[in-house]
């Protein structure tokens, strides 16, 4: 394991890890915990690993001089002390609220982590399905307010049978294809959306395949959101995807929050277009408690109760999964450090002359 060092000229909270060979490559964790050992033992002897609790705990030697970014990307006040920095690597998977431009005009790469949590997201998206169609929530409320009077084994005012339902993914990326993949197992006739998808991949994967969103909503009774975020998605489903919607579907959202116009949402399930959601994302986070649909599911209002289930942005977590993000991350810095070999890159578009 690496030994520790004190750098000269870091603040409190700030520490420098790294021995041996690779102390000329020098990899920052602007904003990090008190952990550092997954990062230690990616890194090893190839490079100096500097960690800090905050942006404002970062020097500026730090910013000028290190060579890689890895964590939470630096807002754009930030940019023009990177002199020397050559990669920013995201312990995410989205990256909406990064300033692309402003990295790739300097010549930086940003790159996400897409890997990490991918199981974990769809096996969240398939329990949230699971979840109100078996009227889980439904039973456990009622039952502990009446375990006697409430025992109604008959009662189940979301059930379906699953091998008797389409599922419909829009977004068959990773998360998409694991989601679905999913649902196949419970023999689910499957049907995705996807524009930027080629030809033939619905063969490969044997299902079927909607050519517009709308042809998609209207045969489904379970649709699960695995697309990113950006301005193509942003409100995707909406007041014409929703009012396009075979009556009674159920929509989960595991994605990003603002894919979905959360009012139209709250009006579909009022008119009983949509029988039930189960988000994990939500447009403000932590929830906006002025939104109609969140306010009237705080509230326990009569006619939403059980058809929503809400669930913290926690679809990713698990243990393994987090040191993934860290491990994965670290390596997508490492290899552009030592081999120029860029994965993940999320701003090509906009790279001009990479460092």
């Amino acid at each position: 394991m690496p030994s520790l060092h004190c750098a000269v000229e870091c603040r409190p909270f700030v520490f420098c890890l790294g021995t041996g060979k690779g102390m000329g490559l020098r990899i920052l964790w602007p904003r990090t915990g008190r952990d550092h050992s997954v990062e230690e033992e990616e890194v090893g002897d190839a490079a100096t690993c500097e960690f800090a609790r905050g942006f404002d705990q970062v020097s500026d030697e730090q910013w000028r001089n290190c060579d890689a970014i890895v964590g939470v990307a630096p807002p754009s006040e930030y940019l023009d002390r990177l002199d020397k920095c050559r990669i920013v690597v995201k312990t995410a998977v989205g990256f909406d609220e990064v300033d692309l431009d402003g990295y790739g005009s300097r010549g930086i790469p940003v790159c996400n982590t897409p890997d990490y949590g991918t199981r974990e997201v769809a096996d969240h998206a398939i329990a949230l399905m699971m979840t109100l169609v078996k009227s889980i929530a439904f039973h456990d409320e009622a039952l502990r307010k009446e375990p006697v009077a409430n025992w109604r084994p008959a009662l189940n005012p979301y059930g379906r049978r699953l091998s008797a339902c389409t599922f419909g993914v829009v977004g068959l990326g990773r998360i998409g294809t694991t989601a679905i993949r999913r649902a196949q197992a419970f023999d689910m006739d499957c049907v995705f959306y996807d524009p930027y998808q080629p030809n033939g991949v619905e063969l490969a994967l044997n299902l079927r395949r909607a050519r517009s969103l709308e042809e998609l909503m209207g045969q489904c009774d379970v649709v699960s959101i695995h697309t990113p975020l950006n301005d193509e998605t942003r409100g995707l489903i909406g007041r014409e995807a929703l009012a396009a919607a075979k009556k009674g579907i159920i929509v989960i959202n595991t994605a990003r929050g603002p894919i979905i116009d959360i009012d139209a949402l709250h009006d579909a399930l009022k008119d009983d277009t949509v029988l039930a959601a189960g988000l994990d994302v939500l447009p403000d986070e932590p929830a906006n408690m002025n939104a109609p649909l969140v306010a009237a599911w705080h509230r326990g209002e009569e006619w939403i109760k059980n058809r929503v289930i809400i669930t913290p942005h926690s679809a990713f977590f698990t243990p393994e999964s987090v040191r993934d993000i860290r491990a994965f991350s670290t390596r997508t810095a490492l290899r552009y450090l030592q081999g120029g070999r860029l994965e993940n890159c999320v701003n090509g578009e906009y790279l001009v002359n990479a460092r």
